[in-house]
């Protein structure tokens, strides 16, 4: 800040002005207006006005270096805001840009830039898709427009998106291996326990071509559907990923990946932990070897009859750090003292020419919610009988129309006009006999209570394709070109990336809406060109986040200085 001095022929005016820098472009504004002679020298109380306001400005100086500065803003009632002028804009994002830069996604922009030469900023218009789908989920479209509302602008047109999405697509491969490197410049990775499954995502549209096909859909539509391999590491982190087309057998999908990070990862010693519709034999087989080891869950209805028999015997159950024996029975009659028990055996058996170790749990807890979850579908499948309003068409294994029978046959045992519908009373008492069972296959030979504690938190695999379905709402799918498809999820991939590690910045003590909810709200106010002004409520997220992170948005006010100061130090 500086003093002006405004002489004319018969006043002479006092001012403090500043220059600030608006995309890129040098202004000055006024600060302050100080009045004129007669007024300053009222206000140096006899002193000589000039050497007062420059001391003034001095002392304001000093203030704003020590961000004690005390900043008046000057509003009339009668004075109409500027027309199409944006003066609210989220912070949020500031967040993300600093685990973005951290991860050196910019870098990885730099090198495919000066690889293609291309005019557009491919970073500006990534790091928008990024924060785009973690905060404003929307189209392509509408992203460019509600990048708006970021303090930073876009510098990008739409078609300069769809060209990147191009380019992204291309490189793939590269810009996950390279996020993998820039990583571990930030954070040890948990690359011990490698955790795989697949989901997949349906289109807005009927007609299948390229990775669009039709396909086993987990949510039941009529639509084609692509499928995305994920591999997460032991800290629930997402480490790559693959597209594949919707009609691919997912069990198919797992070694190829799987081969990519062995070689642009240069990891060789994990475990692979699955359930049980990725563990075929042959990708079983495919972690016996070398340094790897495989984890998977198996169902015991699939067993053969003597290892289900092994399995779901009363006797030989166990607990950790004791080398007594139960019995199921007992176990059963005393609830109240083992309901948060997990009780197993094990044994080694050889399948398809695969040495392996079976594990089988057995907890009063998973017993008690499975019958919770049977008996809501009992009472659906129950009050579908009275109305005689269901289909009975193939359904899958969780479906309750499974407990309901058909039958064209009286109970006097004569045909009857229409058909009979009846509970299933023996599906349900062969489901029963399995409740609170739950088997674990590997070739491991660490202590089954190890094998359980990594099998449980495949959770967090799902957890993720649940918070990119759901937060980041990348499905339905609109795009068209395969290439485009891919990068899509590239994206998605990326932001699921910055996520975690926001997640993990805040040491886990906050739920995914409430941390996205919180950087969605945070919106600043443009006071005038020399601050802004805290829009959103101070929460404990808040106050967690300026901690974490090493700066704040919410004083009084943030001067444009500071927030150009956050900007550069984000970006180091």
């Amino acid at each position: 800040m500086r003093l002006k001095i405004s002489k004319s022929k018969n006043v002479t005016l006092y001012y403090v002005i500043k220059t600030i820098y608006i995309d890129g472009k040098e202004k000055t504004v006024t600060v302050e207006k100080l009045g004129n002679e007669n007024e300053v020298l009222k206000k140096s109380k006899g002193k000589d006005p000039k050497t007062w306001a420059k001391n003034y400005v001095d002392n304001l100086n000093k203030l704003e270096n020590e961000n004690n500065l005390k900043i008046l803003i000057e509003k009339s009632t009668s004075t109409l805001i500027p027309k199409d002028e944006q003066n609210l804009f989220n912070c949020g994002y500031l967040f993300l840009e600093k685990i973005y830069y951290e991860l050196g996604i910019n870098q990885i922009c730099s090198t495919i830039s000066e690889k293609y030469k291309f005019e557009y900023d491919l970073n500006n218009i990534l790091s928008r898709l990024l924060y785009g789908r973690i905060i404003f989920p929307a189209s392509k479209l509408a992203t460019k427009e509600l990048s708006k509302k970021f303090i930073e602008q876009p510098n990008f047109e739409l078609h300069d998106i769809y060209r990147a999405l191009e380019v992204i697509s291309k490189e793939n491969e590269f810009i996950q291996s390279e996020l993998y490197k820039n990583s571990l410049e930030i954070s040890k990775r948990n690359t011990g326990v490698l955790y795989y499954d697949c989901t997949n995502y349906f289109f807005e549209l009927e007609q299948e071509d390229g990775l669009k096909q039709y396909g086993p859909s987990k949510e039941h539509r009529p639509n084609p559907i692509v499928q995305m391999g994920l591999f997460m590491d032991g800290d629930g982190i997402p480490l790559a990923f693959n597209i594949t087309s919707g009609n691919t057998n997912e069990q198919t999908t797992l070694t190829p990946l799987e081969e990519k990070i062995l070689e642009d990862f240069k990891l060789s010693k994990f475990i692979v932990c699955t359930d049980a519709g990725l563990a075929s034999n042959a990708n079983r087989k495919f972690n016996d070897k070398e340094e790897r080891a495989f984890i998977t869950t198996q169902s015991i209805k699939k067993l053969k009859k003597h290892l289900m028999e092994w399995a779901l015997g009363e006797n030989g159950w166990k607990l950790t750090n004791d080398s007594k024996t139960y019995n199921i029975k007992d176990i059963d009659k005393n609830e109240e003292l083992y309901k948060d028990k997990i009780f197993f055996k094990e044994r080694w058996i050889n399948e398809n020419g695969l040495e392996q170790k079976l594990i089988v749990t057995y907890s009063i807890k998973y017993r008690n919610y499975q019958q919770q979850i049977r008996n809501s579908q009992i009472e659906r499948a129950k009050q579908a009988i009275e109305k005689n309003s269901i289909k009975l068409d193939k359904c899958n294994q969780n479906d309750y129309r499974r407990f309901v029978s058909k039958t064209n046959i009286t109970k006097d045992g004569e045909v009857a006009e229409n058909r009979v519908l009846s509970l299933n009373t023996n599906q349900i008492e062969k489901e029963k006999k399995f409740d609170g069972f739950y088997g674990v296959c590997t070739n491991l030979d660490d202590n089954a209570e190890e094998i359980i504690k990594i099998n449980q938190r495949r959770w967090e695999i799902e957890e993720c394709f649940r918070i990119m379905k759901s937060e980041f709402k990348a499905r339905p799918v609109y795009l068209q070109r395969d290439d485009r498809i891919t990068a899509h999820f590239t994206t998605c991939f990326l932001s699921l990336v910055l996520y975690r590690f926001l997640e993990k910045r805040l040491e886990e003590q906050y739920t995914c809406s409430e941390i996205i909810e919180t950087i969605r709200s945070m919106n600043l106010y443009k006071a005038n060109e020399l601050g802004y002004l805290p829009a959103y409520t101070r929460t404990d997220v808040t106050d967690v986040l300026h901690d974490k992170f090493g700066f704040r948005t919410d004083n009084e006010i943030t001067t444009t200085k500071i927030i150009e100061k956050i900007f550069k130090n984000l970006k180091k």
